[in-house]
């Protein structure tokens, strides 16, 4: 967390400790080589959660990732260690992961990474990255995303689809409705 905050406790610890205990160290090393091998900068590819944040927390590297992914992703890099100049870098940074293909969902919030607070989002988010890196001719991580698989189907094999009951409605195996008087009244 950062220095600035007070130490959380009660609900906030245990959502804390239950957000840290979804963080890999062997995926965060994983981000960390890929970056590496992709920007050619020397930096400590140990997964371990300080070195990651500490690698990554300014933001530079991030905004020299993209640009090494695409040239001119991000105009400016903020070289300056003040907090909103690194925000900035960041949140440069996951612009241009928004441009790359990353989607909403598998990004992270600039304070997750500047204040410490999810950092499994930032391991995400670059898993994400290293997939769509491919694309752009650079080495990819994690699993080979999906292409499409477009079908298209004529107007006959359509309307035969239509007469076919899908076995997801079940089958009643011959059963009928007779005999059955369920709002009759009784009599005796």
């Amino acid at each position: 967390m950062s220095v600035n905050r007070a130490p959380k406790s009660g609900f906030a610890a245990e959502a804390q400790r239950k957000i840290n205990s979804k963080y890999s160290e062997e995926l965060a090393a994983e981000c960390l080589e890929w970056i590496k091998e992709v920007t050619g900068e020397p930096i400590n590819t140990s997964g371990e959660m300080d070195n990651f944040y500490e690698v990554l927390k300014d933001g530079v590297l991030l905004c020299n990732l993209a640009n090494a992914i695409e040239a001119g992703t991000v105009k400016k890099i903020n070289t300056s260690k003040m907090a909103f100049k690194c925000m900035e870098n960041i949140s440069a940074f996951l612009e241009g992961a928004k441009k790359f293909g990353v989607p909403p969902q598998e990004t992270f919030q600039t304070v997750d990474l500047w204040e410490r607070q999810n950092l499994n989002s930032v391991v995400i988010c670059l898993q994400s990255l290293g997939r769509k890196a491919g694309k752009y001719g650079k080495p990819s991580i994690g699993p080979k995303e999906a292409d499409k698989n477009e079908r298209q189907f004529s107007d006959e094999q359509m309307r035969a689809g239509q007469t076919v009951i899908s076995l997801q409605y079940g089958s009643n195996k011959g059963a009928t409705q007779s005999g059955i008087n369920f709002g009759n009244t009784r009599h005796m």
